[in-house]
């Protein structure tokens, strides 16, 4: 008996737990607020990015290009070799 008035209280609780954030989620007042607050996002923004400072570009030539010369011999490693020399 005792056990079977816990698990009603239980779903009792769950319902009305289900019950009333629907009923906030679903309300006129929720959604104006959020509504509200999607708005004030955008003008947010567009004042945090007129605070930004601008950093100077110091990029300018910090390529250097490098020519191969072809004339150099690249000595060939063979993996098999490799192997076998180190018994």
């Amino acid at each position: 008996m005792l056990k079977e008035i816990k698990y009603s209280i239980f779903l009792i609780i769950i319902f009305l737990f289900i019950f009333l954030t629907g009923r906030y989620y679903f309300s006129d007042i929720n959604k104006k607020n959020s509504y509200r607050s999607l708005n004030t996002i955008g003008e947010k923004i567009n004042i945090y990015a007129e605070k930004l400072p601008v950093l100077k570009d110091n990029t300018t030539d910090i390529i250097e290009y490098v020519e191969q010369s072809t004339t150099k011999k690249k000595k060939k490693f063979n993996f098999w070799k490799l192997l076998e020399s180190n018994e």
